[in-house]
């Protein structure tokens, strides 16, 4: 059925965008645990909406204009709702490019990370561009973040409030925020949280991970959602705990040991976690990132 006039979109996918009901008012599409593939059509990462009661607010946008399209054409099947406002977590691409169609249907306000300002322009051709398929990507564009949070934020959208927490230090990239909704306990981590597969550091640090960590463990929450992954429950964190835990604590061991920069991955494989998806592609790479960040380190 059309949306707002405009027919659904039809192109090669293996996908299917089903949300997931969080809480009495938030629903989830869960991304595929893989990288962004032609197949997949970027439908990689989480995306969130919350009914406020008489508008949908955002967390995060997905990867391309038709994922956003097809996600408000589900969203409208439970209620339909304008999207007053979209809060952007971070700069990856996955996680924003969708934000053009709901900047052209319903003028919704950007509010998110200064680094998709400053890193991209109407003319950048991000990672989404260049891996998928031309019916995939059409109509997607650069849109600018309207209002970007350099401190803490505490936004009312009808009778619903969300706390908007910038992490203050890189953590999974240099500009991550949290949204928390302490209506219903609710926290949106986006990338600093992911299970069922790898991360992927390269932007991130491993120090900062942690404290992210550590931020998340001293708020309360009933639901935890990640940026990738199916697990929303209070254990979501546990993965990425265990994760950088391990991985700072072995990278130091090696270092200690004299292990150097070219032996690092053979060294630390850290294999309680190669059934994870994306192991083989993004693992040997956070050890050797590891290894940069916390030769010299010193513990703080």
């Amino acid at each position: 059925m059309a949306i707002l006039g405009l027919s659904t979109s039809v192109f090669a996918h293996d996908y299917k965008l089903e949300p997931k009901k969080i809480n009495d008012n938030t629903w989830c599409f869960l991304g595929k645990l893989e990288a962004p593939t032609k197949n997949n059509g970027g439908f990689m990462s989480n995306h969130c909406y919350v009914n406020t009661g008489k508008n949908y607010v955002l967390i995060d946008a997905g990867a391309t204009y038709e994922l956003a399209k097809q996600a408000y054409e589900k969203m409208s099947e439970i209620k339909k709702l304008p999207v007053s406002t979209i809060i952007l977590t971070h700069e990856h691409d996955d996680h924003w490019l969708g934000a053009s169609f709901y900047k052209k249907e319903f003028n919704s306000k950007l509010i998110g990370s200064s680094l998709i300002n400053k890193n991209y322009n109407e003319n950048s051709k991000t990672r989404m561009f260049k891996m998928l398929s031309e019916d995939a990507i059409k109509n997607t564009s650069i849109i600018k973040v309207d209002e970007e949070i350099k401190e803490v934020k505490t936004l009312k959208v009808d009778e619903v409030e969300f706390q908007i927490i910038p992490i203050g230090r890189k953590a999974h990239s240099s500009d991550d925020l949290f949204v928390y909704v302490p209506s219903n306990k609710t926290l949106f981590a986006s990338d600093v949280v992911m299970n069922g597969r790898i991360t992927s550091n390269r932007d991130g640090s491993v120090i900062g991970q942690l404290k992210a960590v550590e931020m998340i463990e001293k708020m309360d929450y009933n639901n935890l959602i990640p940026g990738h992954g199916f697990d929303t429950s209070k254990n979501a964190i546990n993965e990425t705990k265990q994760y950088f835990t391990l991985l700072k604590q072995r990278v130091l061991e090696a270092v200690e040991e004299e292990v150097g920069a070219a032996n690092i991955t053979k060294h630390v494989k850290m294999e309680e976690f190669k059934d994870k998806a994306l192991y083989e592609e993004l693992n040997s790479r956070n050890v050797f990132d590891a290894y940069s960040e916390l030769e010299f380190y010193e513990e703080e």
